[in-house]
């Protein structure tokens, strides 16, 4: 990446690859025509931040260029100094999944980052838990209310009596009954909860509140079968005896939680997921590269890393195959891309359905330039494992976690799989947060770091005016994940108590 000026006042554009044939203006607000820049450049109309302006003039048809790769083609001629917005550019076709191949040999690993550890809730099953929580797990939506009603008494009359404990929640869904249970796609949803149900934060602790004639029956959500856990609201005699009963069981498990203290423990214990949300053209070239360096000295450091959204990897997976470290996770990273494929087409929609608005707004195009922005948050280390849509982690180091890309589907499963705590990028930004795991909020730019500075932990967006590096980002959201695992820092999102839903993630049938 190579910046023309180093004065934020004067016009600046950001090309990111030698071969690029577009650039994205920095200068908050955007740029008239008539602004120059430094190379000589001289815009031709005004054009928004984060926008594509044009370094050549393009015939018709010709490639667009970012990243060093075709993002698209002009549908008209533009000359140089224009605007390229999304409606001036076709999508190139998809990438054939099958012509990909693992490479000949396993890419090498990074040197190892020794000498680093956090503080966290060792379990007695060997897992470590970043937050001490009572987790009430649900069986079916029936029960919902009665299961919120009892968390609001749980938190006014037993959490102050044991301070050690930091919350109580909810994992209510919309999930458990009037489903194809029986669905071979309605593993997902199951295995989510099951999953969710024993997060290491609970610390082994397990609670499942259902109904008594849902499609889920409550014992699979249960690791041992131990009814014991289940309390059926069909079995009880009115409403207060139903809360009643709830408060009980969770007051037992509330004094166990209280006993645990947090201990040194090695940073191989630490899942990092990361993940993107109102993301724009600066995701690509600051947030996401800080968040990947970030993610590689995780690994190093002997953690794991994971990250997700199909559809937002599916038009730069080729990069991905290039670092599986051997065939057979080569060909789980084909078979949840076709997985995905199918399931759109099912839904008569191509890959392209994923930008928002918003993403149009902050100056993506088209899912082709988000894709090779958000690829970037994976970092450069070997991809050791690809895990299915709610399933449990099961490896070490860097992690495909397939979901989609919605911002609270790809939490939840993303807490399924082990996640401890969450790096979130965000160009046109969003409250996004979780109940169950700190949300660290980094910034694309120094303008939504200024509007919501009591909602970004992070700015990233000094990578964008020169005045920090990749790295120096890179490092700092690195030793926040360290402070806030170990409980010595609070995210903004944890400070206001923000957090979304759980949203399972669903595609069998509803009867």
């Amino acid at each position: 990446m190579s910046l023309n000026v180093t004065e934020i006042e004067k016009p600046l554009y950001i090309k990111v690859h030698p071969d690029d044939n577009v650039a994205i203006i920095v200068n908050t607000g955007g740029l008239p025509e008539g602004a120059i820049f430094t190379d000589g450049l001289k815009l031709n109309e005004r054009v928004p931040q984060g926008h594509k302006v044009t370094l050549m003039d393009l015939k018709c048809g010709d490639a667009i260029i970012r990243y060093g790769h075709i993002i698209g083609y002009v549908k008209n001629p533009v000359k140089k100094g224009s605007w390229v917005n999304e409606t001036m550019v076709d999508l190139p076709s998809a990438l054939e999944l099958d012509e990909l191949l693992a490479p000949e040999q396993a890419p090498q690993p990074l040197p190892p980052l020794e000498g680093f550890t956090f503080e966290g809730y060792r379990n007695s099953n060997g897992t470590v838990g970043i937050k001490n929580i009572l987790g009430i797990s649900t069986s079916v939506q029936c029960v919902v209310g009665v299961v919120e009603f009892a968390v609001k008494r749980i938190n006014n009359e037993l959490l102050p009596k044991y301070p050690n404990v930091d919350d109580v929640v909810a994992l209510n869904h919309s999930y458990g009954c009037g489903v194809a249970i029986n669905s071979p796609d309605a593993i997902i949803p199951i295995r989510t909860l099951q999953n969710l149900a024993v997060h290491p934060s609970f610390g082994g602790e397990v609670l499942v509140v259902g109904l008594g004639c849902e499609k889920l029956v409550p014992d699979r959500l249960l690791p041992d079968g131990d009814t014991s856990n289940v309390i059926l609201l069909q079995e009880q005699t009115g409403f207060i005896n139903m809360v009643e009963k709830i408060l009980e069981m969770a007051e037992t498990r509330l004094k166990r939680l209280n006993e645990r203290k947090r201990e040194t423990c090695p940073f191989s214990d630490l899942v990092i997921g990361v993940q993107c949300g109102g993301s724009d053209a600066f995701s690509g070239v600051t947030a996401n590269p800080a968040v990947g360096y970030a993610a590689d000295l995780i690994v190093r450091a002997g953690g794991t890393v994971m990250f997700s959204e199909v559809s937002e990897i599916r038009d730069s997976v080729h990069l991905l195959m290039s670092r599986v470290v051997d065939e057979k996770v080569g060909n789980d990273l084909k078979r949840e891309m076709k997985w995905y494929d199918n399931y759109l087409q099912g839904g008569q929609v191509d890959r392209d359905a994923n930008p928002t608005p918003g993403n149009k707004k902050g100056g993506l195009s088209n899912v082709v330039e988000k894709s090779l922005g958000s690829v970037a948050k994976s970092g450069n280390s070997p991809l050791v494992e690809v895990v299915p849509p709610g399933a449990k982690a099961t490896k070490k180091g860097l992690l495909f976690a397939a979901t989609p890309a919605g911002d609270f589907v790809c939490g939840t499963l993303q807490l399924a799989a082990g996640m401890h705590l969450q790096v979130f990028t965000t160009g046109r930004g969003t409250p996004y947060g979780l109940a169950m795991a700190p949300v660290i909020k980094v910034s694309t730019r120094n303008a939504l770091t200024e509007q919501w500075k009591d909602l970004i932990d992070v700015n990233a967006g000094t990578i964008a005016t020169g005045e920090a590096t990749i790295e120096d980002v890179g490092w700092e959201i690195f030793y926040l994940i360290l402070d806030v695992a170990s409980g010595r820092k609070q995210t903004y999102a944890e400070k206001w108590g923000l957090h979304n839903d759980l949203c399972l993630f669903n595609p069998a049938p509803i009867t």
